[in-house]
């Protein structure tokens, strides 16, 4: 399986979430799909591919009767469908507590786009594909200088008192002056239609996501 740890055959973890470069996502794992993969990419320090789900569910689940009577050929469960952009990720925490299942956080690196996608055998997609360029470093102007102030009060909030790292899933160091970094944190912690997490992930100028996250800000009466 050594060949789908590489960016030609990357493994995918299709999912109902969106992770954004620079974020934490902790995981459970149990899926026979996902374990062996999960396993050697944590010895082997190699990435796997996070995506958002358009179609199906994280958890495999078997066709319903109509679909499996008019998708011959078929491998007897739900199908499944996810954007083809999405986050690489490497594993930061890794421990497995109990037989069949693991517990892990990881970490978004950088946005890849899907050029081509197969699904293995046992159920495991791969694909090929091509690194995104890493947002440009883009100073926040002071306009939109409220998103920062307002997220570095909410990590100040939840900061705990032996000061250890907060209760939400942020990697420090916190670039509380970079477009890019605000806009992907608020990203990650407002409850966001998934479709629009998506679309926010895709964009390649920082600063229009960030105009578009105070937008959301305001109209949700987020105190800013």
């Amino acid at each position: 399986m050594s060949e789908i740890l590489t960016l030609t055959s990357l493994p995918l973890f299709p999912l109902g979430t969106v992770l954004y470069p620079g974020g934490l996502l902790p995981l459970r794992i149990f899926e026979v799909r996902y374990l062996d993969m999960i396993s050697k990419c944590h010895k082997t320090g190699a990435p796997f591919g996070i995506v958002s789900l358009t179609e199906g569910s994280e958890v495999r689940r078997p066709a319903d009767a109509a679909a499996k009577n008019t998708a011959p050929g078929g491998d007897g469960f739900a199908p499944e469908a996810f954007s083809a952009i999405g986050t690489l990720a490497t594993i930061s925490e890794y421990s497995a507590p109990q037989a069949g299942l693991l517990v892990i956080r990881c970490a978004g690196v950088q946005r890849f786009k899907i050029s081509r996608r197969e699904k293995l055998r046992h159920g495991l997609w791969v694909a090929d594909v091509a690194r995104l360029e890493n947002d440009m470093a883009v100073s926040i102007p002071p306009d939109l200088q409220k998103t920062a102030t307002a997220l570095d009060k909410l990590i100040q909030s939840v900061q705990p008192a032996d000061g250890s790292a907060p209760k939400i899933p942020l990697l420090a160091p916190y670039r509380l002056d970079d477009c890019g970094w605000v806009a992907n944190r608020w990203c990650e912690l407002l409850p966001l239609p998934l479709a629009l997490k998506q679309q926010l992930l895709e964009l390649d100028n920082p600063l229009v996501r960030l105009e578009l996250v105070c937008d959301i800000l305001e109209r949700t009466g987020i105190s800013l």
